[in-house]
């Protein structure tokens, strides 16, 4: 039992990596207290989780609390779910950078971010621009410690169709074996694989800015969940 025990605060703990973040969290014995915020109340009980229901529109009007040690933002959607760049901008950066800007005030010591592999502020792919932009906003806050995952292919079972990605995940890991080398960065990670990493990476007590591409993801999810 770790001798001092933390808060942890997750946005995006309905989503396809953020759920299995949540279960983790809740699991571990390093937090007391885990803080979900979440539109809606999630038909998750557990006697250390807090379900605030927040506007992410309207997020400042919740700093007070929003304090924990380490904030985990699972936060993001697609063009195609969100109906609009201008709405995929505003919660895959606007509602990131607002949560990260606010805890941040508050102190918190480490913010774990989920990217996506290929994020680039100079791309002209508009989903991997937001996502560079993100990237480089959450950089210049203040936190003891800032992780950034950038998962390739994500595998797991979401609640919506893509029929693409379907096929994606299908196929992809039959020939991961052929990335090898600088091209493992490219091998498809599980969702549960990713939100391990971030939990274990947040207990190793490290400083600065990290980057996690799907290789190390993985080399870090076979590590042991305290």
């Amino acid at each position: 039992m770790p001798e001092t025990q933390k808060v942890a605060l997750i946005a995006g703990a309905s989503g396809l990596v953020g759920s299995y973040c949540l279960q983790f969290l809740l699991q571990s014995e390093q937090y007391n207290k885990v803080i979900a915020l979440v539109r809606h109340n999630l038909p998750v009980q557990h006697p250390k989780l807090e379900q605030l229901v927040v506007d992410f529109d309207q997020l400042n009007q919740y700093k007070s609390q929003l304090k924990a040690d380490d904030v985990y933002c699972c936060l993001g959607t697609t063009i195609k779910q969100a109906g609009s760049n201008e709405n995929f901008f505003k919660v895959d950066y606007a509602y990131v950078y607002q949560l990260a800007a606010l805890t941040s005030a508050n102190a918190a010591s480490q913010f774990l971010l989920v990217s996506a592999m290929g994020a680039d502020a100079n791309s002209v792919i508009f989903y991997s621009k937001v996502k560079g932009q993100i990237e480089n906003a959450v950089k210049t806050l203040t936190f003891r410690a800032i992780h950034i995952f950038q998962p390739s292919l994500l595998l797991g079972n979401r609640t919506e169709k893509r029929t693409g990605e379907s096929m994606a995940q299908a196929l992809m890991p039959k020939f991961s074996f052929l990335l090898v080398g600088g091209l493992r960065k490219y091998r498809p990670v599980a969702a549960a694989d990713v939100a391990k990493a971030m939990v274990l990476t947040a207990q190793q007590n490290i400083t600065g800015l990290h980057y996690y591409p799907s290789d190390k993801i993985i080399k870090e999810a076979q590590k042991v969940l305290l």
